[in-house]
């Protein structure tokens, strides 16, 4: 069977050579807008692409406001300090991640707490009400923790592989027990859930436009926000923090230097005009597995039915853990690269003190699922 799926992959991708996870496509006008860039002499973190990409991805997603950085993991590192994540707070997320979501908590000194997911691989609704009607508690119209005492602030749900989760029954949760709703979507971008694009659902939501992404600036992330304040102030700390003025340099806190270079947001706006057609052409890959997994009997991973995915990584699921790494051997031998799902992030040694669920469907998941080849093809 193992020997069946390497020869339709193959045949799909029309090569006898290596097949990477996901590559980048450029077909467009990224030569152009790059020497564009390089002739105009603002490579740095001030210039028109910049201005243009987030204006751009504005109107695409449908977001008031969005705010151009150097990655998506200091995207939601700023999100989560807009939040009121700071030391001696919680945040919850998921622990089936990339391990990106669990650092960026880190690095604002609130500790991570993990609950379990659901089919779609995102947070699980009940699991995060059940946890929250269980182990917290409400005082001032905020959430405690019973077991640390100290506050939860914030959600980062996951739409893991671009696939949206239960956002909608997140969001209401969130609003129930007055925590601020962060989506990471980094893997989202051109998914929807309920006709609404990823990252619109919570104060704040987050892009990643890191190399494998549908869309790459190379390096690169995007803070979403309809709050025109917190906009605001994104785009103040992201930028050192420094204070307008026409020659000296006044910064009145701590801010960062994140802000996107105007190099990579060239080939960002690029990237973004070939965006609805590698869409389709992600579906349609999407499509063709889908029928010739099921032709084999084998669990192929297909978008929610409440939501619309841009099949970023195509995944199938195998009946065991022991089956899984078995194709996971013969496929990466032959030259087929094929990986498993992120360690969970209470199995790393640096998370696994957090509190934490039972978590049996993340490692159900986990033992199950693996990606496949999933750049866009003709």
């Amino acid at each position: 069977m193992f020997e069946e799926i390497s020869t339709f992959i193959r045949d799909l991708f029309q090569t006898k050579d290596f097949i990477p996870l996901h590559e980048p496509s450029f077909s467009g006008k990224e030569k152009e807008f790059l020497i564009e860039c390089i002739d105009s002499t603002f490579v740095s973190s001030v210039g028109k692409f910049v201005d243009r990409f987030e204006s751009e991805i504005e109107e695409f997603t449908g977001a008031k406001n969005a705010i151009a950085v150097v990655n998506g993991t200091q995207a939601l590192f700023v999100s989560l300090l807009l939040s009121g994540a700071s030391s001696n707070t919680e945040v919850i997320t998921q622990s089936l991640t990339f391990i990106a979501t669990a650092n960026a908590i880190h690095y604002t000194g609130a500790q991570p707490i993990f609950v379990d997911v659901d089919e779609t691989m995102g947070l699980s609704p009940v699991a995060l009400r059940l946890f929250l009607e269980t182990k917290t508690f409400q005082k001032n119209q905020l959430c405690w923790s019973s077991e640390s005492g100290k506050q939860i602030v914030a959600c980062v749900p996951m739409h893991t592989l671009g696939h949206p989760c239960k956002i909608r029954e997140i969001q209401q949760i969130c609003e129930e027990f007055h925590l601020t709703l962060v989506e990471d979507s980094a893997e989202s971008l051109g998914s929807y859930a309920d006709d609404q694009h990823t990252g619109l659902f919570g104060k704040l939501g987050i892009l990643s436009f890191n190399g494998n992404k549908i869309i790459t600036t190379g390096g690169g992330g995007m803070i979403l926000t309809d709050d025109d304040a917190l906009a605001k102030r994104a785009r103040h700390l992201t930028t050192t923090a420094k204070v307008p003025h026409s020659w000296e340099f006044n910064h009145d806190e701590v801010g960062y230097n994140f802000r996107m270079p105007n190099l990579n947001a060239a080939l960002g706006v690029a990237q973004l005009e070939q965006l609805p057609f590698l869409l389709d052409k992600k579906r349609s890959l999407a499509a063709k597995y889908q029928g010739f997994f099921e032709n084999i009997g084998i669990d192929f991973v297909l978008e929610p039915s409440h939501a619309k995915s841009n099949y970023w990584l195509n995944a199938i699921r195998f009946k065991n853990r022991q089956e899984r790494d078995q194709f996971l051997e013969a496929t990466n031998r032959q030259g087929i690269m094929t990986r498993c799902l992120w360690t969970p992030m209470h199995l790393i040694p640096m998370y696994q003190h957090c509190q934490r669920d039972d978590l049996i469907n993340t490692e159900y998941q986990y033992d199950r699922i693996v990606n496949i080849p999933s750049s866009p093809i003709n």
